[in-house]
């Protein structure tokens, strides 16, 4: 305002208004609380506080409630659950808790029950904590035989090997487990023979599901019926008669040609070499029979004067059983060996006048795992020094 008179700026219709100038507004009326809602006082605002502060808790709890029921941050690694026969929701939720996979027992429970309960079948689940309670409850509620966990055992592998795979696989099985189903009887093997009562060579190396009702046993019994579908695949009965072998002798051929060729297209001549040497009654001498079972720490030269019944340098023909798992490529090899050396092959050059050229030793002969073949002692002496000179051999 200019001053108390007529003011040029505004209309004649302005009217005076005594919030325009706050010095002329009484002191009461300034009051941060408006003048329509000061009746309010007593009760009435006694009730809308209460009001408010039953809204903010209840927004609180469930807050807190989402939060248990979804914890923050991402679930841990998947741990095994078993879950029992005459398991209840109550049981469950329980060990749930005991083991840390939920964080509240109560509140799992009630959530649990207001989507309608849990089927619950035993069996063996995997369970991630601090995973979400949904998730937990769609894991528990998939029956465990429609779980599965994938599996491959590569070829080569023995049967220690492939024990110790499962287990780091598939957590509530046991390697130890696995070894003893192999060994006690409680699977049997078409190709086993009698007296042998290891399966090792008799379980066939592949990709296999593993169920959550699934156990050791179960497992080395589908191996073992894939190895027995495989010798059907491959006739390894009648192409073992065929070379005047059992079928067990052909796997123990094929698990050596396994564990000793680095590269495809030796593993037919490796093959070739152990059938000729054995023909000849030469000692087999390969190195991967002295490693089988044996400590990893022991030197070589203490494997290769241990008397074993591995020990190939020492005792003639095949070792007592295959040292490890073959797969269909050397099974295949150990039934096709490469027979003699093609015309111009480095084990027929130099050789004395009337020697055979055939396969007799072999030595790897570069980094990548090629091996060298020979006919003599000397050739494969000379093609030892040059494997030493190419830094292949110590």
């Amino acid at each position: 305002m200019t001053g108390e008179g007529h003011d040029p700026l505004i209309g004649d219709d302005w009217v005076v208004d005594p919030w325009d100038d706050p010095k002329g507004v009484p002191a009461d009326s300034l009051d941060s609380e408006p003048r329509d809602l000061a009746h309010l006082r007593g009760p009435v605002r006694n009730v809308l506080i209460v009001l408010v502060a039953t809204v903010l808790l209840v927004g609180a709890a469930g807050l807190w409630t989402v939060h248990q029921l979804n914890p923050a941050g991402a679930p841990g690694a998947a741990v095994n659950f078993t879950v029992n026969e005459g398991d209840t929701l109550d049981s469950v939720a329980t060990r749930l808790g005991d083991k840390g996979i939920i964080s509240n027992v109560t509140l799992f429970k009630w959530y649990a029950r207001s989507r309608g309960g849990i089927a619950l079948l035993p069996g063996y689940y995997s369970l991630k904590p601090r995973d979400s309670a949904g998730n937990i409850i769609s894991a528990l509620s998939t029956p465990p035989a429609q779980t599965f966990v994938k599996v491959t055992f590569p070829e080569g592998y023995t049967v220690a090997q492939m024990g110790a795979r499962l287990q780091d696989k598939v957590t509530f099985m046991s390697a130890s487990d696995f070894v003893a189903a192999t060994a006690d009887g409680s699977v049997t093997s078409a190709l086993a023979v009698k007296g042998v009562t290891s399966l090792e060579g008799l379980l066939f190396p592949d990709t296999y599901q593993v169920s959550g009702d699934d156990n050791e046993q179960r497992v080395v019994g589908r191996l073992a019926a894939m190895m027995e579908r495989i010798a059907r695949q491959e006739n390894l009965e009648a192409g073992a008669r065929a070379l005047g072998y059992t079928p067990y002798e052909v796997l123990t051929v094929a698990s050596i040609v396994e564990r000793e060729a680095k590269v495809p297209e030796d593993r037919a001549k490796i093959a070739q070499v152990i059938y000729n040497r054995l023909a000849r009654k030469m000692n087999l001498e390969v190195d991967a029979t002295l490693l089988y079972g044996a400590d990893p720490n022991a030197s070589f030269a203490d494997l290769k004067a241990k008397d074993s019944p591995y020990n190939t340098y020492l005792r003639s023909g095949l070792p007592p059983t295959p040292i490890a798992n073959p797969g269909r490529a050397a099974i295949r090899a150990a039934l096709a060996p490469a027979g003699a050396p093609k015309a111009g092959d480095e084990a027929c050059t130099g050789l004395p006048k009337g020697t055979k050229c055939e396969f007799l030793y072999y030595v790897l002969a570069d980094k990548d795992g090629q091996h060298v073949f020979a006919t003599t002692y000397e050739q494969h002496l000379v093609n030892v020094q040059k494997a030493r000179d190419a830094g292949v051999l110590p």
